[in-house]
C-alpha cells in the first residue's frame, strides 16, 4: 500500500512540477513515514524546478527540524542565487544568521544584497536599505546607530530622489531618536529636497520652485550641491516665445553669479557665467535687467585688474544704450583713474554728441 502510494505521487508531482501543494504532501507522506532520506531527494527534486520563495522556505525548515543548520545555510544561499531579487528572501537569510547568533554574517547577507540591488537600479532597493538599517539600530545587541545613519545617507545618496519618500521619513525618525540638532536639520532638508525634487521633475520652468531649492541647498552650506542646483536650474531655458519665464531665468544667472563671486570666492567661473549671461541672454530680459547684467559684469572684470575687457564691455554697453548718462560716466571715471585723461577726455566729447541723453547733468558735473 504505500508503495503504491508512493508511486502515485511521484507520477502526480512528474506530471504536475509546478505545483507547489503536490511537492509538500509527497513529501509529508514521506517524512511522517520516518524516511528522512527520501524526503530530502524529493525536496533536492523539487528544487530543481526552481519554486518560488516558499518552496525553498520549506526545504529550510526541514532542514532546520533536524538541526542541519549548516546545510539550511547553503540552501538559503542557493535562493538567493536562484532569486536575487527577491527582497524577502534576503530579510529571511539574514534573519536566519541572527536567530544562529551570527550577526556578521547577517551583515554580510545585507552587504551582499545592496550590491546586486544597486548595480541593477532595482525598485526595492529603498526597503532594502531601511532593513539594512534597522537591523543596525535594534537587531544588535550593540545597536549600531552609527553604522545605520551611515547607511540611510549612503542610500539617500544612491536612491532615485522620486523612489526615496519612504527612505527619508524613516531616516528622519531615526534622527529624531538617535540624533542630535544638526542630524536632525540635516534630515528634515533631505525630505525638502526630496519635495522640490519632486516639483521640479512635474514642471521644470518652475524657476520660484528652483530658488527655493538653491535656497536650501545654500542654507545646508554644500558648495557642491549649491553648484549642481544652480546648473540644473539654468539647464531648463525658457522658449524664445514665453518671454514670461525670461525674467525668472535671468533672475537665476544673476543669483548664480553673485554667488560664485561672494559665497565662493570662484572669480573665474562668475566670468563665464556672467559671459555666458551677457552673450546669449541678455536680449530677453527687461531693460532694467540688460544694465545690471553689464553694471555686474564690468564691476568683475575690474576686480580681476582685466581693463581691456572693461572697456570693450563699456563700448558695448555704450553702443546699445547710448543715452545712458550713468554708463558714459563711468567709462570716464575708470580712464581718469587709469590717468588715460586723454582717452576719458575723447569719451565725454562722445557722449555730449549723442542726440538724447537722459540725465546731461550727469556729465557736466
Amino acid at each position: 500500500f504505500i508503495d503504491h502510494g508512493r508511486n502515485a505521487w511521484d507520477r502526480v508531482v512528474t506530471l504536475s512540477p509546478r505545483v507547489d501543494q503536490l511537492w509538500n504532501n509527497y513529501i509529508r507522506m514521506e517524512e511522517n513515514l520516518g524516511n528522512v532520506a527520501g524526503a530530502r531527494q524529493i525536496f533536492e527534486r523539487w528544487m530543481h524546478w526552481m519554486p518560488d520563495h516558499e518552496g525553498w522556505l520549506s526545504y529550510i525548515k526541514f532542514k532546520l527540524r533536524y538541526n542541519e543548520v549548516q546545510r539550511a545555510r547553503h540552501i538559503f544561499e542557493r535562493l538567493v542565487q536562484c532569486h536575487p531579487y527577491n527582497l524577502s528572501a534576503w530579510i529571511n537569510f539574514a534573519d536566519f544568521e541572527m536567530k544562529m547568533g551570527e550577526v556578521d554574517r547577517a551583515r554580510n547577507v545585507y552587504e551582499c544584497a545592496v550590491e546586486i540591488f544597486l548595480a541593477d537600479d532595482h525598485d526595492e532597493a529603498e526597503q532594502l536599505f531601511v532593513a539594512f538599517a534597522k537591523f543596525e539600530e535594534m537587531g544588535c545587541n550593540c545597536k549600531e546607530t552609527d553604522r545605520a545613519r551611515c547607511i540611510y545617507k549612503f542610500a539617500l545618496d544612491r536612491i532615485p530622489k522620486g523612489r526615496a519618500e519612504d527612505l527619508y521619513r524613516k531616516f528622519l525618525a531615526f534622527e529624531k531618536q538617535y540624533g542630535d540638532r544638526e542630524g536632525i536639520e540635516d534630515a528634515i532638508a533631505g525630505k525638502m529636497r526630496l519635495q522640490y525634487e519632486d516639483g521640479v521633475r512635474k514642471n521644470p520652468m518652475n524657476y520660484d520652485t528652483w530658488f527655493d531649492y538653491i535656497r536650501l541647498e545654500e542654507r545646508v552650506g554644500n558648495q557642491e550641491r549649491v553648484r549642481e542646483v544652480y546648473e540644473r536650474a539654468i539647464a531648463n531655458v525658457p522658449p524664445a516665445e514665453e518671454k514670461r519665464y525670461w525674467q525668472r531665468y535671468i533672475y537665476l544667472w544673476i543669483n548664480y553669479a553673485l554667488y560664485k563671486e561672494v559665497d565662493a570666492g570662484d572669480l573665474e567661473r562668475t566670468r563665464d557665467v556672467y559671459r555666458t549671461l551677457f552673450i546669449f541672454y541678455f536680449s530677453f530680459s527687461p531693460r532694467m535687467e540688460e544694465r545690471r547684467i553689464f553694471k555686474k559684469y564690468i564691476e568683475m572684470e575690474l576686480c580681476l585688474g582685466n581693463i581691456d575687457p572693461c572697456r570693450k564691455l563699456y563700448e558695448k554697453y555704450l553702443e546699445w544704450s547710448p543715452e545712458n548718462c550713468y554708463a558714459w560716466s563711468k567709462y570716464t571715471e575708470l580712464e581718469k583713474s587709469l590717468d588715460e585723461t586723454e582717452r576719458a577726455r575723447a569719451i565725454f566729447e562722445l557722449a555730449i554728441a549723442q542726440p538724447i541723453l537722459d540725465l546731461p547733468e550727469f556729465l557736466w558735473k
